[in-house]
């Protein structure tokens, strides 16, 4: 089953592996993103993301049929956080149990990076001074010139 999710609240990560955990899985993989205090020298206070949340929740689904076209895996779950998340808190769970571990390894690899390429997700950071920036990443494919 696939469980793909954005929300304004803390994220819960004992909720994501419960969402992906199945008696007939031998391995679960799990990306925490979080919120970092520094990015190039700048003091960094908090994040804060906006959506388009039906593309975005639309891409997220794409991602997890890829997934399931590619590997063989049980449960895939998704959650990423909207509005403002502080320092330390997860911005983004990706969890997914597959037999063996390989198989949800690399989904793990391939949702995060197929993510911050395709979908509408934008993220700021705002510093310490009390400015922030738009980051533009760097993997998605309409931000290419």
């Amino acid at each position: 089953m696939d469980h793909v999710h954005l929300t304004y609240e803390p994220l819960n990560l004992a909720e994501a592996q419960r969402l992906v955990s199945c008696s007939s899985t031998g391995a679960t993989s799990i990306f925490v993103g979080t919120t970092r205090d520094t990015f190039d020298g700048k003091s960094v206070v908090r994040l804060e993301y906006e959506a388009y949340v039906p593309m975005a929740e639309k891409e997220l689904k794409k991602i997890c049929n890829q997934i399931r076209m590619k590997w063989r895996v049980r449960h895939i779950c998704i959650v990423h956080r909207l509005g403002v998340v502080p320092l330390l808190e997860a911005s983004v769970i990706v969890a997914v149990s597959s037999v063996h571990r390989k198989e949800s390894l690399e989904a793990v690899q391939f949702c995060i990076d197929s993510l911050k390429a395709s979908v509408p997700i934008w993220k700021k950071e705002i510093y310490a001074e009390g400015d922030g920036d738009w980051k533009e990443n760097k993997e998605c494919k309409w931000s290419i010139e």
